[in-house]
């Protein structure tokens, strides 16, 4: 059973944004700082990847975990409509699987960020994340997607 009221739950999903969510302006920032200039939702690229480095031909993706469906700590399915949520969450994976094939078909270099990385248990240093951000952007660091310890 919902503790809110469908007022209340109708408020809050509302305020969740899809864009400029903390994690992408914690990196944004970060990036910007590091000297490196980006695009932001390119909508040409499929998945309208979070930021888009044309120089480099390198996109990064910053995936919520709850609505990517990521398996680390921040991410439980809900008990309410579980049905819907579990649906939803798998045609969200779907949708990312097939994102990720259309952008390395067309050459571009993918980097995917998870939420856990940058807070809740398995955080890692800020600084860790941005050198390893920078560092694949110039070409340096291999494609991997950025997790606390949990897999991709």
């Amino acid at each position: 059973m919902d503790v809110l009221t469908p007022e209340q739950r109708q408020r809050n999903m509302t305020g969740i944004r899809s864009r400029d969510t903390k994690p992408e302006l914690l990196l944004r920032r970060g990036l910007h700082a590091a000297g490196l200039r980006f695009r932001l939702h390119v909508a040409t690229l499929p998945g309208r990847p979070d930021m888009v480095f044309p120089r480099y031909h390198a996109v990064i993706l910053v995936h919520g975990c709850f609505w990517h469906g990521h398996d680390c700590p921040l991410f439980r399915l809900p008990a309410t409509r579980p049905e819907f949520w579990a649906t939803k969450i798998l045609g969200n994976r779907e949708r990312d699987r097939c994102t990720a094939q259309a952008l390395r078909a067309t050459g571009w270099r993918m980097l995917t960020v998870w939420e856990c990385s940058l807070k809740g248990p398995a955080r890692q240093p800020l600084a860790e994340i941005m050198d390893h951000c920078v560092g694949f952007i110039r070409g340096e660091a291999q494609e991997v997607a950025l997790a606390g310890m949990w897999p991709a």
